[in-house]
């Protein structure tokens, strides 16, 4: 593993534990050369996922890509970081499991959807003013209008 501030080859593991889910390895490192300390993940990972983009275009499926969004769309919310990582932890096991190595992307934002709506609604409307490409308040309004009562906070 490369130290991420110095570029050098020859990281050591210092500690080793269990993600809480049990998920992932949390690995905490550090570099001789220049004495920093960092951490890394290691995943199970079933299949090499790629995502179909509604142009057509084949992308590598990115876990950290939808750890951001959905991150992004809790930001400010009393939600544990826990929750976050096990919705996405979900999700990601929901499309290894699928059987299918190519995912068409609106797969997975109706996956992210149906997940932050049961999370929280804001977090939920908030992606989905993205997601659904929302142009101006009426769009939010529509929206929010269709929840009608579906969500309970």
């Amino acid at each position: 593993m490369h130290c991420p501030f110095c570029g050098n080859d020859d990281t050591q593991v210092k500690d080793s534990r269990p993600t809480e889910d049990g998920a992932a390895i949390r690995r905490r490192r550090s570099c001789p050369a220049c004495g920093s300390r960092f951490t890394t993940f290691e995943r199970i990972q079933l299949r090499e996922l790629t995502v179909m983009k509604s142009n057509n275009q084949r992308v590598p499926f990115d876990r950290d890509k939808l750890s951001r969004s959905i991150e992004i769309a809790c930001r400010k919310r009393s939600i544990e970081p826990e929750r976050i990582e096990r919705m996405v932890n979900g999700i990601v096991r929901r499309l290894e499991s699928s059987g299918e190595n190519e995912i068409p992307s609106p797969v997975i934002g109706e996956m992210v959807m149906d997940a932050l709506r049961s999370l929280d609604p804001v977090a939920y409307v908030r992606f989905a003013s993205v997601y659904r490409n929302f142009r101006e308040a009426k769009d939010f309004e529509e929206f929010v209008g269709k929840l009608d009562g579906d969500i309970v906070d």
